[in-house]
């Protein structure tokens, strides 16, 4: 049996022995720091399977091969056995919102037991620019968590993350919604010259500290203010410094296609690769139209545009409550929001459109998931209305002795437009179609939890805990869309790739020791929508830069992750 690999690690970190040396016996021994052994190898590139051991000494992977290689003079200061089990690159979630949660607890209990080691955040709002508009945007969202702003741009925020500690890597685009609060305010208006200046400034600083590149929510104020042309012009920022463009599209619904066609449109003119963020077809109406969506995709990718997308493996999305909210029902900012539904006059209106129908005969509350009932209520931030969490909003009404609508209006107040919402509006047939596509990655689109103290105090959408694992019992094990190859590929080196972590995302010499063991046999999530706090099965052992975050499916509370910085070819 060969030990070339393991010997030549060995010949690369072992200590020189001394001249005058020549007792054998007296010869440098290689000690790894770990050294996982037996396991069925699944390096994230798409290729088989192998058996092997993988061993790593500080941060990095330092030797892989097949089993029983390890020098035989060498040590190990710990070891895992992992017979039976898969050894992967540890997962990227290429959407996540844990920036300011991490701050608040950087134990990442529900990234690290799906297996993930590296997120990436900033969707619609972001950490920078850290001025005082955008400040006061998020205040009222981190206000509970025990969360204050403490720098001034990323250098300072990864340096915070750092200092306070946590599970996981992260990184981050910067938000076109925080960009526009900077720039210009909350005002649906044209920027003028120097405040389209002022965003492309901020951008352009917060790549050079090393932002991923910019990300648009365009289905949200004041993000979706902003015109195709400025979105590409801004953009451009983000590809003379490498970055991409990651964009929550216009519509996910009725304007589908033609949101796709103004993401590709903005990578065409402005040169940067895209992300299509959680690629859905929403609302019954739609159901079927993912086959167009895919086909849309694709032929930009064949006229050789640069665009992927990202899921999540769910037929229900989550979003804040008052998204329900027809447009002239909302201010520029929350607080003018909340005026409006105080004012009689627009209420008795709202809730009377609110409790009508669309031209095609569907509620006019709720429409894509099809009114009330598919409406449930996930996250209320004031004591009193904590009972309704986990309930349906047609229920909500019910016990309220009221109409959908006028319950929704009264939670929406009492609640300062702080809830959240969870919205059964997708087909799985068309999930399914998106999960084949070899283009398309995983992504929770969910912050991190904990199961006590300020970051489990809402009722998430299951995704939250159970997204990674979901994919490899439910699309692997039990329908087969994906081989366990492809499906690890699609969790690691594909959006590694697209985010430009050139050393990690996958298993080999060199890289980044971000590792995880689980058992292909019972791995599966166990989160559910009326119990989405549950922890999944069969995620074993999580690495981080080398050191365990999870032993034996069992938090060990180091905290070794850093924040990443993108400078071209990834760090």
């Amino acid at each position: 049996m060969t030990v070339r690999l393991f010997a030549a690690a060995a010949l690369a970190l072992a200590t020189t022995a001394c001249a005058g040396a020549r007792d054998a016996r007296r010869a440098p021994r290689i000690v790894y720091d770990l050294l996982i052994t037996g396991g069925r190898i699944v390096d994230g590139t798409g290729s088989p399977s192998v058996a092997g051991d993988l061993a790593v000494v500080g941060d990095r992977i330092v030797a892989i091969g097949p089993p029983g290689n390890a020098d035989e003079g060498a040590g190990a200061r710990d070891t895992i056995d992992a017979r039976g089990f898969v050894v992967a690159p540890g997962f990227i979630d290429m959407l996540g919102h844990s920036e300011f949660r991490l701050l608040a607890d950087g134990g990442a209990l529900s990234k690290i037991t799906q297996g993930i080691t590296t997120e990436i955040t900033g969707e619609v709002t972001s950490v920078v620019p850290a001025s005082a508009r955008p400040r006061a945007e998020r205040r009222r969202e981190i206000a509970p968590w025990g969360v204050t702003y403490t720098w001034n741009d990323l250098d300072g925020y990864f340096r915070t993350l750092e200092e306070r500690g946590t599970a996981i890597n992260l990184g981050t685009w910067v938000g076109l919604s925080s960009l526009w609060l900077h720039g210009v305010g909350p005002e649906d208006r044209r920027p003028t010259l120097a405040e389209m200046r002022a965003m492309e400034e901020a951008l352009a600083a917060a790549m050079e500290q090393g932002s991923f590149g910019l990300s648009s929510g365009l289905a949200y104020a004041p993000g979706r203010y902003a015109t195709t042309d400025e979105i590409a012009r801004l953009a451009g920022v983000t590809a003379a410094g490498g970055g991409i463009y990651a964009t929550h599209m216009r519509s996910e619904g009725d304007g589908l296609l033609d949101a796709i066609a103004e993401g590709i449109a903005v990578s065409e003119r402005s040169g940067a690769p895209v992300l299509i963020h959680h690629l859905k077809a929403s609302g019954r109406g739609n159901w079927g139209r993912m086959t167009e969506a895919v086909a849309a995709i694709q032929a930009a990718r064949d006229r050789g545009v640069d665009v992927m997308a990202s899921v999540y493996p769910y037929t229900a999305s989550s979003t804040g409550l008052d998204a329900i909210l027809p447009a002239w029902a909302q201010g520029p900012t929350p607080e003018e929001t909340l005026a409006l539904l105080r004012d009689p006059a627009l209420r008795d209106s709202l809730e009377t459109f609110l409790s009508g129908v669309t031209a095609a005969g569907q509620p006019e509350l709720a429409t894509s998931a099809g009114g009330a009932a598919g409406v449930q209520i996930s996250d209320m931030i004031a004591d009193s209305l904590a009972r309704y969490e986990g309930m349906r909003l047609d229920a909500v009404a019910s016990a309220r002795g009221q109409s959908p609508a006028a319950a929704l209006i009264d939670l929406l107040v009492a609640d300062d437009l702080r809830s959240s919402a969870i919205y059964f509006s997708m087909d799985e047939l068309d999930l399914v179609t998106a999960l084949r596509q070899p283009w398309t990655m995983i992504a929770s689109d969910a912050g991190a939890r904990e199961l006590d103290g300020p970051l489990s105090t809402d009722t998430p959408h299951p995704r939250a805990f159970g997204t990674f694992p979901r994919i490899l019992c439910r699309y692997v094990r039990e329908q087969g869309v994906l081989t366990l190859e492809e499906a690890v590929r699609r969790m690691t080196s594909l959006p590694a790739s697209r985010a430009g972590l050139a050393e990690r995302g996958a298993l080999g010499r060199g890289l980044y020791a971000d590792i995880v063991v689980f058992d292909p046999a019972s791995v599966c999530d166990r989160a559910t929508f009326e119990h989405p706090e549950r922890i999944s099965v069969g995620i074993e052992h999580v690495i981080v830069n080398g050191v365990a975050v999870l032993r034996d499916g069992t938090p060990t509370g180091e905290r070794p992750g850093r924040g990443l910085r993108f400078r071209g070819t990834g760090r």
